[in-house]
């Protein structure tokens, strides 16, 4: 519609679409705050979300184990549901399959690959890194909550983990979310976020079960003790979450248990074919006490506070550990007289219970124990460097407050050195650089009062003239910042740039008692020469001809075997055994992926093979089922010796690939150290008695439709 006013046509407003103003908004995020705070925060998220993407297609299949549980929820929804190994279903991965989903689901739009398998697993890391600000913004400065992101996207074994694809990455973010709804709902007792938060631990128990449920007894204590309401109230609210919590955990697991045991695949990692025994067992006080059985035994005589400073752990995560630890005492310190249901208390009771107690667990497990696993610890760490400095920070001009702050930034300084010194060819100018920087830094900041006091005393004989000096504090504190972050950043950097496979990889360079670059090789954690390893390793046996786990082998192949021939098995399996093993899974050479190929469409499974690692590499290969006989260590009781007989009868297995860890003529032993089915074994003994062996490209493969004599 168009009026005049005298001769000059005019046109009303018309309204502005909906969209348009979207980047400015997004820019200028909410009213109230600085302007720069918004572009700060998707600066850091982008920074991270290049960090971890970059170069992700280098680390091949990465855990090749859960790769192929990927492919196979690509091509059956069946599989999918269950978390299985293959797309046949005869056995489950050993964990909930909840992480495999997120990657499953990708797969099956953009295809099979190193992208749609690891792509989702950054982008979790970018997620944590937003929920951590988000929950230290709550209720300190943009700059801590900024500080806090930066942490936790620079921690080495971050840096790993959000490139991976263990069910680690959804567990964290899962739990940083339960974080935040546990803070929001202790700020108003609000019961919604309090289910929220519920919610989101219960899931995260089915991306790695039992260690999801490590930080409920700090979340639920804190908000019993700080939500603002009464007693009974947060009884009934905390009861209610409780149901909430069970319910997100349960319904997957009731839906297994529900389920005739001949209509889904066996549960890997369990020996009677239980998801409770499984999380109970295997995944639960079996890792903290040693005995879960059909596990490897007790690898880990290092357990004691010292674990997580140790060797290779303290350069996955201790960097900014001391300084953590110092900050939450401090910022309980200084708010020792604030009411019951202060939020600047409460969120440092939550984040200093999560660290301490997962930390003492971590400390002090006797069952299976990897380095990796150290990833849960940091957004605790994170959030208490971002939010304990914000405190200290109010409090640089008392000189109590600048001693401490002072002490962290020195103590930070130290530990940084002695870490960098763990690698003394890497980079050898690094560690003095960050000493030398961080004492400086810290002097500065000691000198803050003094300085102030002196500066007041001569203002008025300079009339006037003194500077402010805050071009002066901004540089230390930029300074500070550096070279606290210099160190874990390197290690970062240098982690993202390496490819990582393999089921055990660690970050950062290599240490005087690691093997190869940020990977452990066979042996004692931390690669310590000269002990036996998992699952029965014998110290006197010959190497690997391949690559030991965490390498990538020679034209980007991962794991062994590929265009050098294959590897044995296991160390001590005969030569010409199947690529991968234990602990890492090998890529067979064409003339073994021609035959297990050929007229493949009539089987169920291609082949057989002891061990879900060299299952994976051979069904990563030819996009085909292969059979893990005994799951994961060879020790599950999947399938027994009469069902595999019916299945060879029934002409669903073509092949039965040998020389494994427990194949024929292999030097495996029943059950491993941690005892557990022969089933293995046993099955390994009928075949190479009933059948004969030919070998292909360098593998030995019985052929299970032509039985000998």
């Amino acid at each position: 519609m168009t009026s005049t006013i005298g001769a000059v046509p005019t046109t009303p407003p018309q309204p502005r679409p909906a969209l348009r103003g979207l980047p400015r908004r997004l820019l200028r995020g909410p009213a109230g705050r600085a302007a720069w705070e918004r572009p700060a925060l998707l600066a850091l998220l982008a920074a991270t979300g290049v960090l971890y993407v970059r170069g992700l297609g280098a680390s091949g299949w990465a855990n090749a184990y859960y790769s192929a549980a990927v492919q196979a929820g690509a091509s059956s929804w069946k599989a999918f549901f269950f978390g299985s190994s293959d797309a046949a279903n005869a056995i489950t991965v050993d964990k909930p399959p909840a992480a495999l989903w997120p990657m499953a689901l990708t797969a099956r739009v953009f295809g099979v690959n190193s992208w749609s398998i690891l792509v989702p697993q950054a982008l979790m890391g970018v997620a944590t890194v937003g929920v951590v600000h988000a929950a230290v913004r709550r209720r300190f400065p943009a700059w801590a909550a900024l500080l806090a992101g930066a942490v936790l996207a620079l921690t080495p074994v971050a840096a790993l983990m959000f490139r991976f694809n263990n069910p680690d990455a959804l567990m964290v973010l899962l739990m940083t979310l339960a974080a935040y709804g546990t803070l929001r709902a202790q700020e108003t007792a609000g019961t919604r976020w309090l289910l929220f938060a519920a919610a989101c631990a219960g899931t995260g128990f089915l991306a790695k079960m039992l260690q999801a449920f490590l930080v409920v007894p700090v979340f639920a204590l804190v908000y019993l003790a700080a939500a603002p309401t009464g007693v009974r109230r947060r009884l009934w609210q905390l009861t209610a979450a409780g149901g909430v919590l069970l319910a997100a955990a349960g319904w997957w697991v009731a839906a297994v248990a529900l389920t005739p045991a001949s209509s889904r695949p066996y549960i890997g990692g369990s020996q009677h074919d239980s998801v409770l025994e499984l999380a109970l067992g295997y995944n639960g006080l079996g890792r903290l006490n040693g005995e879960e059985t059909g596990g490897l035994g007790n690898l880990d005589q290092d357990a004691g506070w010292g674990r997580m400073f140790g060797p290779v752990i303290g350069g996955q995560v201790s960097w900014l550990l001391p300084a953590a630890l110092i900050l939450l005492a401090a910022g309980l310190w200084t708010t020792r007289r604030a009411p019951r249901a202060d939020p600047d208390r409460a969120a440092l009771a939550l984040w200093g219970g999560w660290l301490l107690l997962t930390a003492a667990v971590f400390s002090f497990m006797r069952g299976i124990f990897h380095e990796y696993y150290t990833v849960a610890l940091t957004p605790a760490i994170a959030a208490l460097i971002g939010a304990g400095a914000a405190l200290l920070w109010e409090r640089r001009r008392h000189p109590a407050g600048a001693a401490v702050t002072a002490a962290t930034v020195a103590v930070t300084a130290v530990w940084a050195y002695v870490l960098l010194g763990r690698s003394p060819d890497w980079h050898p100018w690094l560690a003095p650089l960050v000493l030398s920087t961080g004492l400086v830094s810290a002097a500065a900041l000691a000198a803050v009062p003094f300085a102030r006091r002196l500066a007041g005393r001569f203002a008025g004989a300079l009339a006037g003239r003194v500077p402010r000096g805050r071009g002066v504090a901004a540089g230390v504190v930029v300074l500070t910042v550096l070279s606290c972050l210099a160190g874990p950043a390197a290690y970062a950097v240098q982690t993202t740039a390496t490819p990582h496979t393999g089921a055990i990889v660690t970050a950062g360079p290599a240490t005087s008692r690691g093997f190869g670059p940020g990977r452990r090789g066979p042996g004692r954690p931390g690669g310590a020469p000269g002990r036996g390893g998992p699952g029965g390793w014998n110290p006197g046996a010959p190497p690997l001809t391949g690559n030991p786990p965490g390498r990538t082998a020679p034209g980007g192949a991962p794991g062994g075997g590929g265009a050098t021939g294959p590897r044995t098995g296991f160390p001590g399996g005969p030569p010409g055994g199947a690529p991968g093993g234990l602990l890492g899974a090998g890529t067979p050479t064409a003339a073994v992926k021609a035959a297990l190929t050929a007229d493949a469409d009539s089987y169920s499974w291609v082949a057989a093979a002891v061990g879900s690692n060299t299952a994976a590499g051979y069904q990563l290969a030819v996009r085909r089922p292969v059979m893990a006989v005994g799951g994961f260590n060879g020790t599950d009781p999947a399938p027994t010796l009469a069902e595999f007989q019916r299945l060879t009868r029934q002409g669903r297995i073509h092949y039965f690939i040998g020389g494994g860890r427990n194949g024929p003529g292999g030097r495996g032993g029943p059950g491993g150290r941690g005892g557990g089915s022969d089933a293995a074994q046993t099955i390994s003994e009928w075949v190479a008695a009933h059948y004969t062996a030919t070998t292909v490209g360098g593998v030995v493969l019985y052929d299970l439709t032509s039985p000998s004599g």
